[in-house]
């Protein structure tokens, strides 16, 4: 897990579990990462979408998630947007509006609720010890089941269903391109690609390219600390040797950029790879059918 570019951290107070992710969701921003860029940080507005906090089947558990979809289009077709450790705050909110503006159905599902309040922590090592280090893969990979089935019954077209996160998010989005074979295509930003693993999370991005089922755009800072340049190239290599889709993917590495250059509300922001990386995910997903 990547926590090292967050050492000043505010906590935050006042809400119990239920009223604060019902409060929570896709608005404010993350705690643990205060201060924020807030002058700089991409306001992207919902006219003419529908958007707003649903919650979503997962057995009997009700899983809370921010949608944002086009207001008059049918059958537009599904991604997936999965968080940073934080949870679904409001840039995550706008990155899945930015999508609905696109024409897709973006839905970004709080995957971290079962285990606790991702934004009511002010600081990183708490929040990954305390939650994210409970999170379980197979628990993350159902969910997102979930939400595909959410949304295929809400009219999204999920036969043409793409995935895309940041950094802990960028993880699983190689993961679930590898467990679901219906998934036409993934954009991972900065997500980890080789290291440790647990009961919980017993494999990596690099373990499963023999089984990926969506090929996968990868956008890596050439000056991210956490993720280094030797794993992203040792990840290229097995792509070579993988199956078609993991033949199919690609690594994208800005030189000047750092971990969450894409995170437009932080000082780790970093426009031109930003912009650029967004202009690519929105033509990758174009090209494998997401659109």
């Amino acid at each position: 897990m990547l926590i090292e570019e967050f050492e000043t951290l505010v906590p935050r107070r006042g809400f119990n579990r239920r009223d604060f992710v019902r409060a929570s969701v896709g608005s404010g921003f993350a705690a643990a990462v205060l201060p924020t860029l807030a002058q700089t940080a991409i306001k992207t507005d919902s006219e003419g979408l529908v958007v707003g906090e649903v919650t979503i089947p997962v057995g009997n558990f009700k899983m809370p998630a921010y949608r944002a979809a086009p207001a008059n289009r049918k059958n537009a077709p599904l991604v997936l947007v999965v968080s940073e450790i934080f949870g679904v705050h409001e840039y995550i909110a706008d990155v899945a509006r930015r999508f609905a503006k696109a024409g897709c159905f973006a839905v970004a599902p709080e995957l971290f609720v079962r285990q606790g309040d991702a934004q009511s922590y002010g600081e990183v090592a708490r929040l990954v010890a305390e939650v994210i280090s409970k999170v379980p893969d197979a628990q993350v990979m159902g969910d997102l089941d979930a939400s595909v089935a959410w949304a295929r019954a809400q009219g999204a077209d999920t036969t043409h269903a793409g995935i895309t996160g940041f950094c802990w998010g960028g993880r699983i989005v190689w993961l679930y391109a590898a467990h679901n074979p219906a998934l036409k295509a993934g954009v991972a930003w900065y997500g980890r690609l080789v290291g440790s693993t647990s009961a919980l999370t017993p494999t990596n991005p690099i373990d499963l390219v023999a089984t990926q089922h969506a090929p996968v755009l990868g956008l890596y800072g050439g000056e991210d600390s956490g993720i280094p340049l030797a794993s992203v190239e040792q990840m290229r290599k097995a792509l070579a040797g993988g199956s078609a889709a993991a033949r199919a993917s690609e690594i994208v590495v800005y030189p000047d950029a750092g971990h969450a250059f894409h995170a437009d509300y932080r000082p780790s922001y970093r426009a031109a790879a930003a912009e650029d990386g967004w202009k690519r995910a929105l033509a990758w997903f174009k090209a494998h059918g997401v659109a």
